[in-house]
């Protein structure tokens, strides 16, 4: 689907009809107003409605995971959304960036962790490509673990042109799934990795010669 410009009727599936799309605000993110309708569970129409569908690309995300030291590494950072929505504005985090134009997922992120975390990644682990907010974005993001030496993670990263000031810190394991317990860490991309990771951690650290406990 074209993510440049609204949908039109030809982007449409069968069982959908666009009628008008069209975008109502162009800034930093785009909102497009779309005239529709869809076919209903019984093989009927829905009828003619407007929804607005906020543009605002797609994103890649990625968790740091050292095997040997059993350490993630994970970001701490202000977000506007959270303090709108009446959360801790500093919010507990995976390495993550929005895909440019012509940029591939892995290469995006690779480099978003040497910039907000000043590590370099190798191979990376595909876990998952998750719809955001599917009632009103087209944003998507792909999730990534990537095998690292935690040793000499942390500190302060980012860049100071997109006013970014991002702590870094190696956390242990079972401090970081405590984390995600007790409600320290409640955005979807940390906790989806967070879970993922528990699903998967005692066959990464057998494959990198660990003992898992």
């Amino acid at each position: 689907m074209p993510g440049d410009r609204p949908l039109t009727a030809a982007d449409a599936p069968p069982d959908v009809e666009i009628d008008v799309g069209e975008t109502v605000y162009q800034g930093y993110f785009r909102i497009d107003r779309y005239r529709l309708r869809h076919r209903k569970h019984d093989g009927g129409w829905t009828d003619w409605f407007t929804r607005e569908l906020f543009e605002r690309g797609h994103a890649v995300a990625v968790l740091p995971y050292d095997p040997a030291r059993d350490e993630v590494v994970l970001l701490r950072q202000f977000r506007i959304g959270a303090l709108a929505a009446g959360k801790s504005a500093w919010q507990t985090e995976v390495v993550a960036g929005i895909i440019d134009a012509g940029e591939a997922p892995e290469a995006v992120a690779r480099r978003e962790a040497v910039e907000e975390a000043g590590l370099r990644l190798d191979r990376l682990i595909p876990m998952l490509h998750y719809v955001v907010s599917p009632g009103g974005a087209s944003e998507t993001v792909r999730l990534y673990c990537a095998v690292i030496d935690a040793a000499d993670a942390g500190g302060i990263h980012g860049l100071a042109h997109e006013n970014e000031d991002i702590r870094v810190d190696a956390v242990p394991w079972h401090d970081a799934w405590q984390m995600l317990q007790d409600g320290t860490v409640d955005n979807a991309p940390t906790v989806i990795a967070l879970q993922w990771l528990a699903l998967n951690r005692e066959r990464l650290r057998t494959a990198h010669g660990q003992v898992p406990g």
